[in-house]
């Protein structure tokens, strides 16, 4: 399976930006992370083909929004009220079996990753 991303850009605090990233195959669980400048990777969001069951960080709760297109094996992540600390590089990926909800933020479940998308808010 290829993962890939689009959607990245430069913001203003406050704007809001949309990322999307297409699947070539099926998959049961897609997501994703992001990557600062000298931070580890972290989990943003990701979502359960299955039952449509979503997970978020507790830093983005409320203000990101995970969501799919069945059709077109798409994963969507919507971006509002952006800050200056989203700035990073965001990652999809992906895991063709199912996972429990508790394991969805858990990078190394995940069996594909894009290339990733560069997120830049300016304050």
């Amino acid at each position: 399976v290829q993962l890939q991303a689009s959607g990245g850009g430069l913001v203003q605090a406050g704007g809001s930006l949309r990322l999307s990233c297409a699947a070539s195959g099926r998959t049961d669980v897609m997501g994703w992370f992001r990557q600062a400048p000298g931070k580890e990777r972290e989990f943003v969001s990701a979502m359960r083909w299955g039952d449509s069951k979503k997970s978020y960080s507790n830093s983005v709760k409320g203000r990101f929004t995970i969501s799919r297109d069945n059709a077109k094996n798409t994963v969507y992540l919507q971006m509002n009220s952006l800050k200056p600390e989203d700035t990073a590089v965001y990652y999809c990926a992906a895991r063709e079996n199912n996972l429990i909800l508790s394991a969805l933020g858990q990078s190394k479940m995940y069996d594909y990753w894009g290339q990733g998308t560069q997120v830049t808010v300016s304050s």
